[in-house]
């Protein structure tokens, strides 16, 4: 998984509450085996308008999306957020989101960020008067700021805030504490059941 320290850039102004994950991909394409793949199908549904904001030249490669309340609310399919990162968007700001949707963001390199309502109003409006308006986000500083004149702190789980700094999916996040399990593993009865294997593996997968 990639590490997340700064993202910067322009953003989809999605101004839309209550953006369900079957709205960000469909059904139909989670019969797919692979994690890649799926940025060409989300929003599939919507993108049928040419008018719908993804549609839009001016975002072409905007790495950040701009939402309204309840974004990613529904189904716990990881899929929605394999999408968004297919796609190319690397975080994304609402003044709030489904818990589900939000956990699953930091094991894939998503960052997910909650803003108060009339903040979230301000960059939406500004992206939409002005596609080319750049955000800049430090996670390390934990701010959101557009030019000099407009800065905001904002909140997040210490250790989702762990994760993305360090790239750590679930297997990097075991692999921090392997010392400890392997100690662990020389001290344990012999008739036990050795879980060496899997370990061993889960190394070389990382």
């Amino acid at each position: 998984m990639k590490a997340v320290k700064q993202v910067q850039g322009n953003a989809f102004p999605l101004n839309r509450a209550d953006v369900d994950t079957d709205q960000i991909i469909p059904k139909q394409f989670l019969k797919r085996i692979e994690r890649t793949g799926y940025g060409e199908f989300a929003f599939f549904d919507w993108r049928k308008d040419d008018d719908f904001i993804i549609n839009q030249p001016d975002y072409a490669g905007a790495p950040i999306m701009l939402a309204q309340q309840n974004f990613g609310c529904g189904s716990s399919r990881e899929h929605a957020v394999w999408a968004l990162d297919d796609m190319g968007i690397e975080a994304v700001i609402a003044p709030s989101f489904g818990d589900i949707f939000r956990n699953n963001s930091s094991k894939v390199g998503l960052l997910t960020i909650e803003l108060p309502q009339e903040d979230v109003d301000y960059l939406m409006s500004r992206a939409e008067e002005l596609p080319s308006s750049e955000i800049k986000i430090d996670l390390q500083a934990q701010t959101v700021s557009v030019g000099a004149e407009w800065t905001r702190q904002f909140e997040i789980d210490p250790f989702a805030k762990h994760r993305l700094l360090n790239g750590l999916d679930d297997i990097g996040i075991t692999l921090e504490n392997e010392d400890d399990i392997s100690a662990f593993e020389s001290e344990r009865d012999a008739l036990k059941p050795d879980t060496t294997p899997a370990l061993e593996s889960a190394t070389k997968m990382g």
